[in-house]
């Protein structure tokens, strides 16, 4: 049984891609949210991918848990010669700057995602926009998929890279043929 959170309602921008033209865009809702910045962070993102399993979503994904937790991690600290000396530590305090989140997905949501380029640098791009305007402090976000490393989201999306948390609305053109050479 989990502890009672503190919520408020407020408005906060989802970035929602949309498969038709390969765009994120960027939309306001009103919902309750935690206050504390992991739980506002996995509350944010559960949100986000319940919002593709509806029937009106126009980056269509199957319903179902999506995201098992979110981390917040403190930048390094460095010495001297600007060399790591302490790794990485929880971090709970929103005004930290220069954080990096580690959003843990559920291996059915990996695994029943769509395969594909595009739809899958979506959904990344998606998260990463959309945690990026509701928590600024955060300048990076990595993937986990049941707590551990995991190659690419359903092939293409890396997930062992970080991605810089940044405002992700885009509209690229579509993906063209790479010639062979």
């Amino acid at each position: 049984m989990a502890a009672p959170t503190a919520t408020t309602t407020e408005d906060i921008t989802l970035y929602l891609a949309s498969d038709d033209d390969a765009s994120i865009t960027p939309t306001t809702e009103s919902f309750a949210l935690p206050q504390a910045p992991t739980l506002r962070a996995r509350t944010l993102l559960e949100h986000l991918l319940a919002t593709y399993s509806l029937p009106t979503s126009k980056h269509p994904l199957q319903s179902g848990p999506a995201v098992d937790d979110v981390f917040l991690l403190a930048p390094r600290e460095t010495n001297q010669n600007n060399k790591p000396n302490k790794p990485n530590k929880p971090s709970s305090d929103p005004s930290q700057p220069n954080q990096l989140a580690i959003v843990n997905l559920h291996s059915s949501f990996v695994d029943n995602h769509p395969s594909g380029i595009q739809v899958e640098a979506l959904t990344v791009q998606s998260i990463v926009g959309t945690l990026h305007s509701a928590l600024p402090q955060i300048t990076g976000v990595r993937f986990l998929v049941d707590g551990q490393p995991h190659d690419t989201l359903a092939g293409h999306a890396d997930l062992l890279r970080t991605y810089p948390a940044v405002d992700t609305t885009s509209h690229p053109a579509p993906p063209t043929e790479t010639p062979q050479l």
